[in-house]
């Protein structure tokens, strides 16, 4: 049951961390590349980020329950992995909580993203939003690579 449970740990983990690598530098830019407008990208874009955060929440719960029944004990909660997960549950939570849902409201306030003049206040806000998501989301990569690298370091005895 161990094995079991380890296995869910990495993962839950290698799940969240490869759809964000694969949003990030694959489904993002490609949109942007591909489709015709910005507003167009900008729309899968922020559908495929709400579906990630989602998934990633999920990965995360599943992360820590699996920890805590493979361990028994609330202390391996203060480990480097744990630690990193939870660090990327709050970070996600906040981006998809308050600051997506605020560049949704500014996107359906300016009707077009692409067609709002560039020195509007609406625009002016949803590009500082804008780069903390980015911010947000690069430190929830970051975190995720982190507690992988101490996850595969562990013996998976943790008691």
């Amino acid at each position: 049951m161990s094995s079991f449970l380890r296995t869910l740990e990495v993962l839950s983990l290698s799940l969240w961390l490869g759809s964000d690598v694969f949003l990030s530098f694959v489904v993002a830019p490609g949109a942007f590349h591909v489709l015709a407008s910005r507003d167009q990208a900008g729309a899968v874009v922020g559908y495929s980020l709400t579906r990630m955060h989602l998934g990633g929440i999920l990965c995360g719960m599943v992360f820590l329950m699996a920890r805590l029944l493979r361990t028994r004990t609330l202390a391996s909660y203060g480990t480097a992995p744990a630690l990193c997960l939870l660090a990327m549950i709050l970070l996600t939570t906040l981006s998809q909580f308050t600051v997506s849902a605020r560049m949704a409201v500014l996107r359906a306030q300016m009707g077009s993203i692409q067609a709002t003049e560039p020195g509007s206040p609406l625009l002016a806000q949803f590009t500082k939003l804008h780069g903390i998501s980015v911010a947000l989301e690069s430190a929830v990569l970051l975190a995720g690579f982190v507690a992988m690298y101490y996850l595969v370091r562990e013996r998976s005895s943790l008691n």
